[in-house]
């Protein structure tokens, strides 16, 4: 156990262990659930002695001390998806957004595109073989660190041991900062009964020996309540989910169907509870991998019968959709759709699926529009969306011209605004113009 000596030789407090900043520098922050917040407490009490500090993430939970007004021009932010813990700063311009393909992001790190000094992540106690790993995040923390020149890892006994590509080896890491504290959870807002509807229409087109993946939200856990009769699915995905454990358990995944990683569950971080963390720990059904092979849409491809399940802010008569932004305000970021989309196209019986509420939750906006909002950025193109499932139903794309895919969109918008959408499809051509009155030629 000769690993034990470098591990208590590198034991530090915090406040020692951030003295490896210095100004300048660029910081890569655990993400999602695994957020380092000893060590981010530690470096802003570090504020006056440090200048131009950048930290890089993706989507984290909790607080982000480093954003409050008095730290600007001691540290900055490049968001590559914006949560709601920086969402106000990136769109006041006290922070950066990185639009970036989640598959993407590791080899920007490893390339230096985006040059690493340090890394900050959080880890699991080491194992008889001086070992750690990663746990709930795993897809872009760990190549993040293993980018930077150095590492700083909080060894935090509440963080699981989860297995697959996951985990470091005590010689790679520079400084240990033992902490006892519960990690961050993550729990979607119960599903409205429209989004129940529309989790029971993409359920619908999911069949006996499918691959999975779900993306984040209220709507794709919705999807997963019914699927209970369903046998051997197996799950390819991003984020393993709340409700993934309750269809393991059951037996309705098995993964036995499954043409890549046959028998288990591939993903790359896990956005949950304390229940799913403890699920997930040493469970040899659930590999989990950096984001560069689990979101590569060659990896997803090789998946037979793959349905990828996503939402969206806005989609357009033509089939383009917005998922980053409402108008010119960055809301969230690519993350992993246009993988996933991709991917489960060019599946063998693949099955790419947009899911999203008619309308905004007062029922004042329509999601389905003529044209996307003034400075919405498109992260799907027409041609990557095959269906799109609101409440009202399916809307079948694939091959299907502009016409038919104004026919088909405007058949599952909300009644409400269908005639608006129609007149709009009249306006610019796709139907015949309008003569004086409405009335088509």
């Amino acid at each position: 156990m000769s690993w034990m000596t470098d591990y208590r030789g590198r034991l530090q407090t915090a406040e020692d262990a951030v003295q490896v900043v210095a100004s300048g520098h660029k910081i890569y922050m655990g993400s999602g659930c695994a957020v380092p917040h000893t060590l981010i407490k530690a470096l802003t009490a570090r504020a006056e002695e440090l200048q131009d500090v950048e930290i890089i993430h993706h989507l984290t939970m909790g607080e982000a001390p480093y954003l409050a007004p008095e730290m600007e021009g001691h540290f900055s932010l490049n968001d590559c998806f914006v949560g709601a813990n920086t969402r106000r700063a990136v769109n006041e311009g006290r922070a950066d957004y990185v639009p970036v393909h989640l598959h993407e992001l590791p080899r920007l790190f490893r390339r230096g595109v985006i040059p690493l000094d340090c890394a900050f992540v959080v880890v699991s106690p080491p194992d008889e073989h001086g070992f750690c790993s990663f746990g709930i995040e795993v897809g872009v923390t760990k190549p993040a660190a293993l980018s930077a020149s150095v590492i700083v890892a909080e060894v935090n006994r509440k963080m699981p041991r989860t297995l697959g590509d996951s985990f470091i080896h005590v010689s790679k890491i520079h400084a240990f900062v033992e902490v006892d504290r519960d990690l961050d959870e993550f729990r979607p807002d119960p599903a409205t009964e429209v989004e129940r509807k529309i989790g029971a229409h993409v359920a619908g087109l999911i069949g006996d020996g499918a691959c999975l993946q779900l993306g984040l939200g209220s709507i794709p856990n919705a999807v997963l309540e019914f699927l209970d009769d369903r046998r051997d699915l197996g799950v390819h995905t991003e984020m393993f989910t709340e409700a993934l454990p309750h269809l393991l358990s059951r037996g309705v995944v098995t993964g036995e169907k499954k043409t890549f990683h046959p028998g288990k569950v591939v993903a790359g971080f896990i956005m949950g509870t304390r229940e799913v963390y403890d699920f997930a720990h040493d469970n040899a059904l659930i590999e989990f991998h950096p984001t560069d092979y689990v979101n590569h849409p060659g990896n997803i491809a090789r998946n037979d019968n793959m349905v990828a399940v996503n939402s969206a802010i806005q989609v357009d008569l033509t089939g383009q959709v917005c998922s980053d932004s409402i108008g010119e305000m960055i809301y969230s970021g690519f993350g992993g759709q246009a993988d996933f989309m991709r991917g489960a196209a060019m599946a063998k019986g693949g099955l790419p699926i947009l899911a999203l509420p008619s309308v905004t939750s007062d029922g004042l906006v329509s999601r389905i529009v003529p044209n996307l909002d003034q400075g919405a950025g498109v992260v799907l193109t027409r041609a990557d969306v095959h269906a799109v499932v609101t409440e009202y139903g399916v809307a079948h794309m694939l091959g299907r011209n502009v016409r038919q895919r104004c026919e088909a969109l405007i058949s599952i918008a909300h009644p409400s605004f269908r005639e608006t959408l129609l007149e709009a499809a009249h306006r610019r051509g796709v139907f015949g113009k309008l003569f004086p009155g409405g009335m088509t030629p």
